[in-house]
């Protein structure tokens, strides 16, 4: 078929024309944040940390009031990321009583941290004391230099 004999209010120029917007409208949708990502990034941004290098360990420092060492969990994923997370639950309402200002944090919780090369996963320990998680996480000692090779020349 001959492109200078089609029309712009041709059939086929029509088709063409959606299936490009169709495109654009599902890069648009694409590029857009997932809900797990919006709710995982506000979770992220309400657990401050601090986070300390010391010679033989790495401690990462969270406050977390009122949880139970079951409500938090400390795992490592792949590619030494050290995820922390947990949920606070709403306090169950007692008949006869209303919250007349409730400004505490509920809900889910969560940070995660790229562990550095010389860290080891294998030596992790987590401690909550007085509303207070401390993660240390061991160093792996550090690898012994190499020796140079001594090469024998034989004479031909």
């Amino acid at each position: 078929m001959d492109i200078r004999l089609m029309d712009l209010d041709s059939p086929l120029f029509n088709t063409l024309h959606r299936i490009m917007d169709l495109t654009e409208d599902s890069e648009k949708n694409l590029n857009a944040p997932t809900r797990t990502y919006v709710r995982d990034a506000k979770a992220m941004a309400a657990t401050p940390s601090d986070v300390k290098e010391y010679p033989n360990s790495y401690v990462f420092v969270i406050d977390m009031p009122g949880l139970k060492s079951g409500d938090i969990k400390v795992q490592v994923e792949e590619d030494n990321v050290l995820l922390i997370s947990g949920e606070r639950k709403r306090e169950e309402e007692k008949e006869g009583a209303k919250f007349l200002r409730m400004e505490r944090r509920v809900g889910k919780f969560m940070r995660k941290f790229t562990l550095p090369e010389n860290a080891n996963t294998d030596a992790i320990s987590a401690v909550c004391q007085d509303g207070v998680l401390t993660v240390t996480v061991n160093k792996l000692p550090p690898p012994e230099p190499k020796k140079p090779k001594t090469i024998e020349v034989k004479i031909a």
